[in-house]
């Protein structure tokens, strides 16, 4: 499979996104992403630790994906290459179907252990830039 038909494939099927990394900030590409993925009809979930309790677009925020009471399809990850190793290890142990890696997101060994533990890994792209350009079929039709 390629890719571009991974992406395809993960993004029509996925319903519940954990976005970590949300900010509460319109300029930040986070803020922007989340707002699309909810226009798209995905039932997005931010995960901030600074913004605990608040609520961003409409959605309250949690601390971490161990507060998520309900499956995740996807955790989409908005941190730095480093970081998303610890945000890996918590998708694999909150059961998550995919992790996302964000533009410039790299993180080969965290990919793998998400890969061995049966996660799609997906890593260096963004579903904003990935839905129109691949004409993916999302939950809002």
């Amino acid at each position: 499979m390629t890719e571009e038909q991974k992406v395809i494939d993960l993004l029509g099927r996925v319903k519940t996104v954990a976005l970590v990394g949300a900010s509460n900030k319109p300029h930040r590409a986070s803020y922007r992403v989340m707002q699309y993925l909810l226009d798209c009809g995905y039932d997005v979930i931010p995960v901030n630790p600074r913004l605990q309790g608040q609520e961003l677009l409409g959605q309250q925020v949690l601390a971490s994906l161990e507060e998520i009471n309900q499956p995740i399809d996807m955790v989409d990850i908005f941190r730095n290459s480093d970081d998303a190793a610890g945000v890996v290890d918590q998708a694999i142990a909150a059961e998550a179907g995919a992790v996302w890696m964000q533009l410039g997101v790299i993180n080969i060994e965290a990919a793998k252990r998400a890969e061995n533990a049966g996660l799609t890994v997906v890593m260096d792209r963004c579903p904003k830039i990935d839905i129109p350009q691949l004409s993916i079929v999302t939950p809002a039709g």
